[in-house]
């Protein structure tokens, strides 16, 4: 799976936010542009259907709100993207440990139930700022710590600063949320596209399945892989 940077979107295209909760529901909807956005509100995580049937997919209520909500059809049927109410569905989730767990479920789900949704290049993931930094009356958005330490380097040696850490959506007012997160002009969004259908098929059943041997093992193996010195812990 491949992450394509999208800076800019045509406003004549429809799109929804998928987030977290009522709270980061509430900044969403009064910060989006009414004409082309819609949010989509989820009520905690939603079913891991890697580890259950059918059936207790479609009796699943979050499931049957994203199915109806988006426009997806009926699972194994030939995929119309005409028939879609949206053409960017962008998931947008806190940057902590439970959002990532989220988007891993929404991923599941749509690899799962409309693989053509990541072929026909429907599937966003939306970039959230990190930090806030404020100087005098100069206020600086960065999006990983790399940004915040190019901000902080920027700044005379004996320069006073302050930096706010955004723990999730929900502290941000909605004008800072348009600004910064869905405003098609100055945003950053995450195109997921999917370059290896039968490795991703893999990497799905392994994170998500009811294996645990097999996980612990991927887990260790991606683990291996990376640098511990370059990390900034």
């Amino acid at each position: 799976m491949t992450w394509l940077k999208i800076d800019l979107h045509s406003l004549t295209s429809q799109e929804i936010f998928i987030v977290e909760g009522d709270s980061a529901g509430g900044s969403a909807k009064q910060g989006r542009d009414r004409r082309f956005q819609a949010i989509l509100p989820l009520r905690g995580k939603i079913l891991n259907i890697e580890r259950k049937d059918e059936a207790a997919m479609y009796k699943n209520e979050e499931i049957q709100n994203l199915i109806l909500g988006l426009g997806l059809g009926v699972k194994g049927e030939d995929f119309k993207k005409e028939a879609l109410r949206y053409h960017k569905i962008i998931i947008l989730t806190d940057a902590d440990v439970d959002g990532a767990h989220i988007r891993t479920l929404l991923l599941t789900f749509f690899f799962r139930y409309q693989r053509a949704l990541f072929e026909e290049g429907c599937i966003y993931v939306g970039v959230p700022p990190l930090y806030k930094v404020e100087r005098g009356k100069q206020a600086y958005y960065c999006y990983d710590d790399v940004e915040l330490r190019k901000v902080q380097r920027s700044f005379p040696s004996n320069a006073s600063y302050n930096i706010q850490r955004f723990k999730g959506l929900g502290e941000m007012m909605p004008v800072q949320l348009w600004e910064t997160t869905m405003n098609p002009e100055t945003r950053l969004l995450k195109q997921l596209v999917v370059e290896d259908a039968a490795e991703a098929n893999v990497v799905f059943s392994s994170l998500m399945g009811s294996k645990v041997d097999v996980r612990k093992q991927l887990i260790q193996h991606s683990a291996s892989m990376i640098n511990l010195e370059q990390l900034d812990i």
